[in-house]
């Protein structure tokens, strides 16, 4: 390991932990909550909140697992009543009749969207897990997660995967994006909880991600698997590096990994590091051919590759990771020269940012990616 890249890492976080807490944290606590009808706001402006949009469960999931996760991270102030309002908040107005969570509101509180997207539902598992590790037993988050699960087996699943929400054909295409955050979620009931439908449902999903999303010739994955159609089954769809990194992440978390998992997860870096970067930041998306298709570069990817980096690192895996993470995390920091507690989410090929409201769905890739590193390097 050198000492100089680790060093570089280290002060990289220090900045990041910093503006997290100093600037994010309290900003969003005071503004990105909607004092008058409850819930997050989707948006915030340096003047304020977008007041005009619509609000998707799966922000409000976000935002409850953020706040669940300031207090370990360090800041001082009071994450519970955002975390228990968040929560009897999308039980009011966004639980359905049979148990799972409706997709959009509207600013005023009308129904816009009455599906159940399984990614909706991997995103209230996951802050449920985090809910859990804040609040105790006292708030009956196992309960409710179990409960959960059952409903999303009952409505969403197929035999071979689930589907991705409750209007879509049983032969629809398996989309690996909600199984991945379906993996994150039994992945943080694991470590909270350890029940063994936990552990069966972790260890289904990697499967899946070996059999049906990753393709054995280049190791890449691919967003779609049309399984059940017409014709031979295939992966479709684009290449995102962010997704490359961020299963890797996911199977290399997961602490019963095969050699074949770890393979496959060590494959997917490779690709995003050798063909997914520009100019040192993460890209949306490759072509067939690995070439670059969308050579944009939001915010999120960057965030999945410091937290994939920094675990390959911390393993001792890769002897020059650190030297990564650290050009990882400087490329992060790029996105938050604007408003202390606001950041960019769109970087622009020319290296130029849009300049638009900061979304409050990009919060959860930031306190993950900040809290993982840390973690890599020994500790907040």
């Amino acid at each position: 390991m050198s000492a100089e890249s680790h060093a570089a890492a280290r002060r990289a976080y220090q900045a990041l932990r910093r503006w997290l807490l100093q600037d994010a944290y309290p900003l969003w606590a005071a503004v990105g909550w909607d004092h008058t009808g409850g819930g997050f706001h989707e948006r915030l402006a340096p003047a304020g909140p977008v007041l005009t949009d619509e609000r998707r469960a799966r922000v409000q999931l976000r935002q409850i697992y953020s706040f669940a996760r300031a207090a370990p991270l360090g800041w001082s102030g009071d994450p519970r009543p955002l975390v228990t309002g968040g929560l009897d908040h999308v039980y009011a107005r966004y639980r359905r009749a049979d148990g799972l969570f409706r997709a959009l509101l509207g600013p005023d509180g009308a129904v816009r969207e009455e599906r159940a997207l399984l990614y909706d539902q991997a995103f209230a598992l996951l802050a449920l897990a985090e809910a859990h590790r804040l609040l105790g037993p006292a708030a009956g988050c196992p309960a409710r997660a179990a409960e959960l699960l059952d409903c999303i087996a009952q409505r969403l699943g197929g035999g071979d995967g689930f589907r991705a929400n409750t209007e879509c054909a049983a032969d629809a295409a398996l989309l690996a994006n909600p199984h991945m955050h379906l993996l994150e979620a039994a992945l943080a009931w694991l470590e909270v909880d350890g029940a063994p439908r936990w552990r069966r449902l972790a260890e289904g999903l990697a499967r899946l991600a070996l059999e049906r999303w990753i393709d054995p010739a280049s190791g890449a994955l691919r967003e779609r698997y049309e399984s059940r159609g017409a014709g031979a089954p295939r992966r479709t769809g684009l290449i995102e590096p962010g997704h490359q990194f961020e299963w890797a992440g996911l199977l290399l978390r997961f602490d019963a990994a095969s050699p074949p998992l770890r393979e496959a997860a060590l494959r997917l870096v490779q690709i995003g590091e050798a063909h997914g970067l520009r100019d040192g930041f993460a890209v949306n998306a490759l072509a067939e051919n690995l070439t670059v298709q969308d050579p944009e570069a939001r915010l999120w990817p960057q965030t999945e590759r410091i937290k994939t980096l920094a675990r390959l690192a911390a393993s001792g895996a890769d002897s020059d990771a650190w030297s990564s993470v650290a050009e990882a995390a400087e490329a992060l920091r790029a996105y938050l020269a604007v408003t202390p507690g606001l950041w960019f989410d769109r970087r622009r090929p020319d290296g130029t940012f849009v300049s638009e409201p900061s979304p409050a769905s990009s919060f959860y890739h930031l306190v993950g990616a900040i809290g993982t590193l840390g973690e890599a390097l020994g500790g907040y």
